[in-house]
This record gives C-alpha cells, structure tokens and sequence, in this order.
C-alpha cells in the first residue's frame, strides 16, 4: 500500500525547512556583505536588489519558523532570490564573469527546496535566462564562447543539474520505501494498524464528504494457538499468510486488509453498507473454513470469527467501531466460533439468508436427504 502523496510531502517539510533556514541565513549575511561592497564602488543598483533581498531573507527568517504552508514560502524565497541573480548579471556590465559561478547554485537550492518536479522546472527556467546574459555578454570572446570553453560550461551545468535531480528522486524512492515499511505487516505483506490508521482516515474524509458508507470487519483465527503448539509455529505462519492472500484475493482493489498482530485481522470495505457487510464476512469465512492450507505434506484446516462495525451507528473513529467489532468478535467466539456477528438482528438475519441461499444448492445436490 502505497501511502497518499501528502504524507510524503509531510516527511519532507523538515528537511526543506532546515535548508530553507540555513539558505536564508547565507543570504541575509551574503547580501549585506555584497550590497555594502557595491555601494561603495558605486553600482547602487545592485546594491538595492542586494539590500532589498537581505530584508526579504530577514524577514522569511521571522516567519517561516511558525509558517503553516511551507512550499508558499519557499517560493517566496525561490523566485525573489533567483531573479535577483539574473537582474544583478543583467545591470553589472562591467562585472568579473565568476559572478556567473552563482548560477551553478540554483538547480541545488531548487531541488532542495521545491522537489524534482518543481525543482528541475524553476531550474531550466532561470539557468537558460543566465546562458542567455553570459551569451549576449560575451560573444565576442573566443577564450569564453569558444567551442571548447562554452562545452566546457555547458557540460558542468548539465552535471550538476543531472546529479541534483538524481539525487533527489533516490531521496523520495528512499523515503517511499521507507513509508512503505513502516505501513505494512512483515509477514503477511498486508497493512499494519498504522497503515490501516492512514487509510481509514483518507477514507472517513471521504465518507462523510461523499456520504458514502464504511464497514470494518474484525476477524480473528479460530483455536490459533492449536496450530501453533500442534503443527509448529511456522505452520501458523503459513496459515497467517494464506488467510492474508486469501482476503486480498476476495476483496477489492479498493478495500483494505491489515493484520493487527497475533492472529487477528482487520478489513476495511470502502462504500459497503452494514448489510453488504455481513454478506463480504460470510463468504470470507467460507472461503476460509473451506479451504485447506498444506503445509510440510500435512493439511491444516482453518476456521474464523468475524465481527462486523458500521461507520456512523457505531461512530466514526476507528477506535469506536475498532471496539464495536471486538464486543462482537467475542460474542461470535463465545456463541462457538466460526461465525459472523453484526449490529443489528435485522441485519443478522439478511445473513442467514445469504448463506441459506448459498448452502440451498449444495444440499440439493448433495445424496442427503431428510428421514421419511
């Protein structure tokens, strides 16, 4: 399971603030440092684009600390600070050409700050406005516009740019994988209760938006420690991932399935009414008590209870219906296990129709027949 694009723009506000903080500090003290260099030569033009990008940083400093929408700010930094640059090697004709040297900057503080996406688009932008000044410039230098010279700029920039970008898709794949691990059960493959958390939350946002339905399934293993203590604990591991897989297999694309720890599991049914539910949680647990897990040559049966919640008549935490459909779990067990347990009798009783109506064939199938 994949987590949603926010979070890992979440995981990445930290180290973009930090950098922020830090470019904001070189800039106050550079700018300073420069605009009073160039105020006293005489280029009082640079000297105000230096002073006024000094403030601007000053000012960042104070707020982007308690800043709620951190990427407007660093826009705010980004775009101010790079057309200074190209005003400033536009406006000083008579400059050294090592003032160019500041352009090599711009793909790092882009990535570092905006992303690869957003990051590598501002780049482009502002590193072909500097080829176009550093061209109009100097060409009619051959020592700087020559073949080999203009190659030799060309080929640093494109490097730099190259590994900047690199750099920072290795970041986010890292901090995906990452995300991803720590949002998913060792095992079994499926979702822990933090993944199960995170995407009960992006889908109680929209169900109350929607005015869709929800539906959460507790599931538990029935005499689970049998297993373990007769057939050994990597059979109950298998049996841990078969029901996993089987679940996957049986539920949609859309839905959810965590394992919580031990041997108890988790589904959520994305847009499925306590009805459909039940319905879901009785083929689950015929799907299970059905099949036969063969495990080191010997065959291992399995059976399951099943508590069902509902979004809205059980609350809308996934604590409230976590607890609605453990109080029914253990009815289920209480009642003799294998079997599956809902809120209402109304809805019970839709279930034992279902399950009448599956069964109905195979009786009449089958060679039993009631006693004269």
């Amino acid at each position: 399971m994949d987590p949603p694009p926010d979070t890992l723009r979440q995981l990445a506000l930290p180290h973009r603030r930090a950098t922020l903080l830090a470019m904001l500090w070189t800039t106050v003290v550079a700018g300073a440092f420069f605009g009073l260099i160039n105020l006293v030569l005489g280029a009082v033009a640079a000297a105000l684009l230096e002073f006024a990008m000094c403030g601007l940083s000053a000012y960042l400093l104070y707020s982007v600390p308690r800043a709620r929408h951190l990427e407007r700010w660093m826009l705010a930094y980004t775009l101010p600070f790079f057309s200074v640059m190209m005003l400033l090697l536009y406006l000083m004709p008579d400059a050294t050409d090592t003032l160019f040297v500041w352009t090599l900057l711009i793909p790092l503080v882009a990535h570092l700050l905006l992303g690869r996406r957003l990051g590598l688009f501002i780049s482009l932008l502002f590193m072909s406005i500097a080829a176009f000044i550093f061209w109009n410039k100097n060409h009619g230098d051959p020592e700087l516009t020559g073949f080999l010279p203009a190659a030799n700029i060309v080929l640093v920039s494109l490097c730099i740019l190259y590994f900047t970008h690199t750099y920072e898709i290795s970041r986010e794949r890292t901090e995906l994988q990452l995300l991803r691990a720590a949002r998913t059960d060792f095992l079994t493959g499926v979702a822990n209760l933090a993944g199960l958390s995170e995407f009960f939350r992006t889908e109680r946002t929209r169900a109350l938006r929607q005015r869709q339905a929800l539906s959460l399934l507790l599931l538990d293993l029935d005499h689970f420690k049998r297993v373990n203590d007769v057939f050994g604990h990597d059979a109950g591991d298998a049996a841990l991932k078969f029901v996993a897989a089987l679940m996957r297999e049986r539920l949609r694309s859309t839905d959810l399935v965590a394992r919580l720890g031990g041997e108890e599991f988790a589904c959520v049914l994305v847009n499925t009414t306590g009805e459909t539910a039940v319905q879901v949680a009785e083929n689950l647990r015929l799907a299970v008590a059905g099949g036969s897990l063969d495990h080191a040559g010997r065959s291992i049966g399995l059976t399951m209870s099943i508590g069902v919640a509902q979004f809205g008549r059980d609350g809308e935490e996934l604590q409230s219906l976590l607890a609605a459909a453990d109080k029914r779990l253990y009815q289920a067990k209480a009642a003799g296990r294998n079997r599956v347990v809902c809120a209402t009798p109304a809805v019970a009783a839709d279930a034992i129709r279902v399950r009448a109506d599956e069964l109905w064939p195979a009786l009449q199938d089958s060679n039993l027949r009631p006693s004269p």
